[in-house]
């Protein structure tokens, strides 16, 4: 009785010296498990800033007011480049609204009508208008596509600078014009679809329309073998753009 006494008393103490021993090689409580990250979803709240480039055409029906000389549309492609600054607002998972401001210089837009001959002279004329610039201002409305996605329409207004038009005696090389630098307005529609593609980057596509108010130059009598005075004007200058860009988002969040 006493060794069977003995003998548990050793394991006892066998056993406490091995959980103690334990103890001291795992150094304390275990570690927290490793946390799960957080889910943040794209928001397109914040101002932004960013490039474009682009082509653009436009029309011009030039006509006169004594002799229906000019008629008919004179169209003409052109390069634009340039940039645009904004701000959006995200008001909930999939509605966004904010405003937009682009400016673009045109490559070479000169815009001109056929030259025609004056039956009483004749002499061909001809009548252009270079177009220099384009900026834009309009307020944007946009529905969230699978979260980075975002596509909009937009409206407002635009002015496009241009050297006003120029009524040319092709025959004998005179000619008259309006001021070499002048602007003309017009209100603008359009619609576009941007992708994020990072945290604070996307990138775009634009399709706008600019409608433009109508200018005319009155010609004096006798001048470029215009026997009486003409008022000659340019009617539904519009102006169609398509754009791709990119833009950087300054969060803030």
């Amino acid at each position: 009785m006493l060794r069977l006494l003995r003998a548990a008393t050793l394991a006892w103490a066998a056993l406490s010296i091995t959980g103690i021993a334990n103890a001291a090689d795992l150094g304390g409580p275990p570690p927290p498990p490793p946390a799960i990250p957080t889910y943040v979803p794209f928001s397109w709240t914040g101002f932004y800033i960013g490039g474009n480039i682009g082509l653009a055409w436009g029309e011009g029906d030039f006509t006169d007011s004594l002799r229906n000389i000019f008629t008919g549309p004179s169209q003409s492609t052109i390069f634009t480049g340039g940039g645009q600054v904004g701000a959006n607002y995200q008001i909930n998972y999939w509605l966004v609204v904010g405003v937009e401001a682009t400016f673009d210089w045109i490559s070479n837009n000169n815009n001109q009508s056929h030259a025609v001959t004056i039956p009483a002279v004749g002499n061909l004329i001809q009548v252009s208008i270079n177009d220099r610039w384009i900026t834009t201002v309009a307020a944007r409305i946009g529905v969230v596509a699978a979260e980075n996605a975002l596509f909009y329409a937009k409206g407002g207004g635009g002015w496009v600078g241009d050297n006003e038009f120029t009524v040319t005696n092709v025959t004998t090389g005179a000619s008259i014009s309006g001021s070499n630098s002048s602007s003309n307005v017009g209100w603008l529609v359009g619609a576009g679809v941007e992708y994020a593609f990072a945290p604070n980057w996307s990138a775009k596509a634009e399709y706008d329309f600019l409608g433009l108010r109508n200018t005319s130059v009155t010609v004096p009598t006798g001048a470029l073998g215009f026997p009486n005075g003409d008022v000659i004007s340019t009617n539904d200058r519009d102006i169609q753009m398509v754009t791709v860009g990119f833009n950087y988002l300054f969060n803030w969040h």
